[in-house]
């Protein structure tokens, strides 16, 4: 069996908020991966992936490191703890850039991001690209968007989705404990708790095991978190400020039956950064890496490859 050191971070943000981080491996190591995790999941949502990247750590390849995005898993609010409607997935993108200065100061990065997690990246890109081709070698994009998540308004439904959303949001963070008593009620493990996950998350190929595992993981988020980034998702736009990403090799991940963010929004990643690798995965939903985890795997371990070899050229 390999020994992984793992130490447990807590990492200060300027405005109070405390991120929750673990990291595995020697700080000596050649390369560090960090991985961000998607909206009402948390750092658990990448433990499939991280099981393949073991060996890799245990040699001292490389380190891993998992954190809980702000509001999620174990990390706190901050000051948007009374002011959940100032929350903006730049804030995310700001916050993983003090997660790198404060853990991973020096030595080549690569980063991973499913859902908002690769959202936040982007936000990271169009703030700070001067970390893009300098520390950060690689990144991967995993079920994600650059943008149009909102919806357009066109059809009835649409209409409806925009004019009640407000009240609805506000609703779940003004009721949050009724309704985590209602939650209660639905288990992951009740059957209509396990086919409501499935439908809307997975992909034809997912396992039982895999979807009650997804189903804790968001179980255990709060309302007040997924009441409070639903907004921030529909008005994250940075379709126009990936400049810094064209710097480094990306790879693109996205299931075929992904209805969170369908392939188009991967394939618009592609349209603007053209010598970024895209990978349409068949009969896998929004959860790939729960789904694909050794498809990502064997992605990050090119990224890595790639950002090693600059390392030793440079």
């Amino acid at each position: 069996m390999s020994t992984v050191l793992r130490r447990v971070a807590a990492v200060p943000m300027p405005d109070g908020a405390v991120l929750h981080a673990v990291v595995d491996g020697s700080d000596a190591a050649p390369a560090t991966v960090v991985l961000a995790h998607g909206w009402t999941l948390a750092r658990a949502a990448w433990d499939d992936v991280a099981a393949l990247l073991t060996p890799q750590v245990a040699a001292g390849e490389l380190r891993l490191i998992r954190y809980d995005q702000r509001g999620h898993g174990r990390s706190t609010w901050g000051r948007y703890a009374d002011d959940l409607g100032a929350l903006t997935i730049d804030r995310l993108g700001d916050d993983l850039g003090v997660l790198l200065d404060e853990l991973a100061p020096d030595g080549p990065v690569v980063l991973a991001g499913h859902s908002m997690g690769g959202m936040t990246i982007m936000c990271l890109a169009a703030a700070r690209p001067e970390l893009f081709g300098d520390r950060v070698r690689g990144v991967a994009l995993v079920s994600t968007s650059a943008g149009d998540l909102a919806p357009a308004g066109r059809t009835l439904t649409e209409k409806l989705q925009l004019r009640l959303a407000p009240g609805l949001i506000a609703a779940a963070i003004g009721g949050a404990r009724a309704f985590e008593q209602l939650r209660r009620l639905l288990p992951p493990a009740h059957p209509r708790h396990r086919t409501i996950v499935r439908e809307l998350l997975y992909g034809a190929d997912a396992t039982d095991a895999m979807v009650v595992e997804g189903a804790e993981i968001m179980h255990a988020t709060t309302v007040r978190a997924f009441a409070a980034f639903y907004p921030a998702l529909g008005e994250h736009d940075k379709r126009r400020e990936l400049r810094a990403l064209a710097h480094v090799p990306v790879e693109i991940l996205v299931g075929d039956s992904d209805k969170l963010t369908p392939p188009r929004h991967s394939h618009q990643l592609a349209e603007v950064l053209p010598d970024a690798e895209l990978h349409l995965v068949e009969r896998t939903g929004h959860m790939l890496p729960q789904e694909r985890p050794r498809l990502l795997a064997e992605a990050l371990g090119r990224l890595l490859a790639a950002a090693t070899a600059q390392q030793a050229v440079a």
